[in-house]
């Protein structure tokens, strides 16, 4: 496989992690913090996405802010993701453990938005 279908791969799965986050919105209760999950993975996939494309091994980390200063090494405007990153970065696994989070509604907006930026920017340079 070459890399532009492994890094298809990446897209289409974090394209899915994201459709799921917009599917939970129509439960009740919104499960803000499995929203949040699914927009961290999203963001992720496709920083591993990008990260494939170019030829670069693919850490096995869930820290968005070290995947994109990886990215930012191929592309300085990944530097532009940065807040975004950070926004979702807890959501990677402090959500999925019995850990209290507190979360809120435009917490979740926030991630949605966050990992739509991820996405836009990252689809914009492949």
């Amino acid at each position: 496989m070459n890399n532009k279908d492994i890094a298809n791969e990446w897209f289409m799965f974090a394209d899915s992690d994201l459709d799921y986050a917009k599917l939970l919105l129509r439960m009740h209760p919104i499960p803000l913090a499995i929203i949040c999950y699914h927009c961290q993975q999203s963001a992720e996939k496709y920083l591993k996405g990008y990260l494939a494309l170019r030829g670069s091994k693919i850490i096995k980390t869930h820290d968005l802010t070290l995947l994109n200063k990886v990215c930012i090494k191929f592309d300085a405007n990944f530097l532009e993701n940065e807040e975004d990153c950070i926004e979702l970065a807890d959501y990677g696994v402090q959500v999925r453990y019995p850990f209290h989070v507190d979360l809120e509604e435009r917490d979740m907006e926030k991630a949605i938005n966050s990992a739509e930026k991820i996405k836009g920017f990252v689809l914009a340079r492949v």
